[in-house]
């Protein structure tokens, strides 16, 4: 963290193996319980970690990242560096948000904001990947993600300072 002017920056570190070691868990769990004998079915929702996989996974992360940052708007926004982007994949091996707060700003809210955006992220994958190997489990990891998202934005909106209680003798 460092600081100016009554605002100090807090950066979110995201590993890109310990979001898809999460991601292959719960895929892992999705297709163990499911129903039937259609093993090609069930092999598809198990191989989210697999090499070829890996490329779809890392394009969702990398806009499920993007779209963490642009809910957490009043602490990241950043001037505009970059005249030009492309569309070729990049693959990061950490993901990182840079938040300007206050310097009051909560701890509690800092840490609970870290736990949330990592859910989002592995749930994000999960949405996009059951989207494609196991359709009826969609709406389950996208009633998830919108779940967090709500979290998200309601601890930006709740008291998010130090709050300090002078101390009366009576």
């Amino acid at each position: 963290m460092s600081c100016s002017k009554g605002v100090k920056n807090v950066t979110l570190t995201f590993k890109m193996s310990e979001l898809l070691y999460d991601a292959a868990n719960y895929s892992y769990i999705e297709a163990d319980i499911m129903k039937g004998d259609d093993e090609h079915i069930r092999h598809q929702v198990f191989d989210i970690g697999q090499n070829g996989n890996v490329d779809r996974v890392t394009r969702v992360l990398n806009l499920a990242h993007a779209e963490c940052i642009e809910m957490l708007f009043p602490y990241t926004k950043r001037e505009t560096l970059v005249s030009e982007l492309n569309d070729i994949l990049s693959a990061p091996e950490e993901y990182h948000i840079v938040m300007s707060v206050p310097y009051n700003f909560s701890e509690t809210t800092v840490v609970l904001l870290k736990n949330l955006i990592h859910e989002y992220l592995v749930c994000r994958v999960l949405e996009d990947w059951m989207s494609i190997t196991k359709p009826e489990s969609q709406s389950n990891w996208n009633n998830k993600l919108e779940s967090i998202r709500r979290k998200i934005q309601i601890s930006l909106t709740s008291r998010g300072t130090v709050l300090r209680r002078k101390q009366s003798p009576f």
